[in-house]
């Protein structure tokens, strides 16, 4: 079982699968919130149970699985149906994510979430790890890897805690703006740097 566990997040488009998965490639164990996310509204969840009890069948595709663009419509300029469904979503998400923490048997687990700070996922976790880019380099990031319009993504990075706001609360912050070998050096260091305070954290149990 991980002890120490260490949150990292980032804007969109800012490489957070990417530094993910150099963590993975040295043992350590993911949690992805977004899979998570995609876990809890299943068939035969009480997720999905309760999304269709509240907003209708018309949320179901013909297979049972949700239909996401018919609950996007469901959600859309309506912020008091949105906060229903983050109140319903979040503490099943929060939940499983517990299991998985349990679960995990590397020297420490990553738990990888978009809104970490956001939406109070930091107090999970002992060590947070930004992934930084700049806004003009997220926007056409994201362009390239989703071809969706700019002014969508703008209003995504709107929605989303404001960069100095996140760089401020972070213990750590990787800066992707440079080449993969930079990237994969820093997170060499920092994997390094976790492994000490998870020995750390370890021991110090040990002792009570």
């Amino acid at each position: 079982m991980s002890h120490f566990i260490v949150g990292l997040t980032g804007g969109i488009g800012s490489g957070k699968t990417t530094v993910a998965n150099l963590f993975a490639e040295q043992g350590i164990d993911l949690i992805d919130a977004d899979i998570v996310a995609r876990e809890v509204v299943e068939p035969g969840s009480e997720g999905l149970a309760a999304i269709v009890e509240h907003f209708g069948e018309h949320v179901l595709q013909s297979d049972g699985q949700l239909d996401r663009s018919a609950l996007r419509e469901c959600i859309f300029s309506q912020p008091k149906q949105r906060l229903w469904l983050n109140e319903c979503l979040h503490p099943l998400i929060r939940k499983r994510m517990l299991e998985l923490i349990k679960q995990s048997t590397s020297a420490y687990a990553v738990l990888v979430v978009p809104l970490l700070f956001e939406n109070g996922l930091d107090s999970l976790v002992d060590r947070t790890l930004v992934v930084d880019i700049s806004p003009e380099l997220q926007i056409k990031r994201t362009q390239d890897r989703d071809g969706v319009d700019k002014g969508q993504i703008e209003n995504i990075i709107r929605s989303q805690m404001p960069r100095q706001q996140r760089l401020d609360k972070t213990d750590d912050i990787i800066d992707n703006q440079g080449e993969i070998q930079e990237i994969e050096q820093t997170v060499f260091a920092l994997h390094k740097q976790y492994l000490s305070l998870s020995k750390a954290v370890l021991s110090t149990e040990a002792k009570l």
